[in-house]
């Protein structure tokens, strides 16, 4: 058994976790989704096709977030010109989980039954990172072109543009005869060298550093192999505990399991910030905005409605009391 770092094994979780890991100069972490992605989907009526991109997208933003330092909104945003025109995931630092997808109906449907490509799915586009920390801190933004077969590809077309981020990941979405979303993914970074960030004086020294760089070159082409030898069905079967995935790939590395971090299906949407919204638009719009006789504000997230009749519109711009 792996070195455990303080961990309960058996009273992890079995799902909605990121579980990090540690061998020598290789970071991992290996998700699991089981409630989480499967409400995030079927809060809208999504093709399966749409509703197994936007699960993998979710997986890879959980992915990606816990390899980051960071207090605020992680975001991953697919916008190409195809049948599927936009699909957004964000994560939050506490582990709140959204996505959505928009798209054309027909030309998805056109498409048939089984998954296609990137390229035939999103058309031409982008794939984009954005670290959202609040106002009072520059927002960081990561853009790569769209290539590769799946989104998982197009995320290592990112890491391998990269000098400052070496990664490597495999992602894994699946249906099950009961009806349920489930998703997984192993997800491995290199990490410097001990040494790599000093400058290096006197000649021991830097035949100390070349060395720890070749040994680190080559533990990390080790993973990379180990990593992509988990197989689809291990990454998503609730009966293979995490840690005992971890474990099986790479037990024989010395492996060190860490604390996981809980992940959950969580909207930020709510009455009050759709309120703040509309306050800021004229009185003359909300009123071409009615259907019905209500403003309606759907989030496009978790597809929750927000109703405003004509009382509450006009106590928007203090003209009358809510009611």
């Amino acid at each position: 058994m792996s070195e455990q770092a303080g961990v309960d094994v058996a009273a992890l979780p079995a799902d909605d976790i990121v579980l990090p890991f540690q061998v020598e100069t290789v970071r991992g972490r290996l998700v699991r989704l089981g409630p989480a992605v499967d409400a995030i989907i079927k809060r809208h009526a999504y093709p399966t096709i749409v509703g197994q991109a936007l699960g993998e997208l979710v997986t890879l933003g959980a992915a990606l977030a816990h390899t980051l330092k960071y207090d605020g909104v992680f975001t991953i945003q697919v916008k190409g010109d195809g049948p599927v025109r936009l699909m957004v995931a964000d994560v939050t630092t506490s582990g709140g989980l959204r996505g959505y997808a928009q798209f054309d109906a027909a030309r998805v449907e056109a498409l048939g039954q089984e998954m296609p490509s990137v390229p035939k799915l999103f058309g031409a586009g982008y794939l984009a990172f954005t670290v959202d920390q609040g106002d009072a801190t520059e927002r960081y933004q990561g853009i790569v072109e769209l290539t590769g077969a799946t989104l998982a590809d197009c995320a290592h077309h990112y890491f391998r543009q990269s000098e400052q981020f070496r990664a490597g990941m495999k992602v894994a979405i699946h249906l099950g005869a009961d009806g349920a979303w489930r998703a997984g993914a192993v997800m491995v970074q290199a990490l410097p060298p001990d040494g790599a960030q000093g400058s290096a004086e006197g000649r021991d020294r830097l035949k100390s550093f070349a060395s720890a760089v070749e040994d680190a070159d080559e533990m990390w082409r080790r993973m990379l192999i180990l990593m992509s030898s988990a197989r689809s069905d291990e990454l998503v079967d609730p009966k293979l505990p995490a840690w005992r995935l971890v474990d099986r790939l790479f037990l024989a590395e010395g492996v060190r399991i860490f604390r996981p971090h809980g992940l959950r299906n969580d909207c930020r949407c709510s009455r009050a910030r759709v309120t703040s919204v509309l306050t800021a638009i004229p009185p003359s719009e909300l009123a071409d905005m009615k259907i019905d006789g209500v403003v309606r504000v759907t989030c496009e997230f978790c597809n929750t409605s927000y109703d405003f009749d004509d009382g509450q519109i006009l106590a928007l711009h203090g003209d009358a009391p809510s009611t």
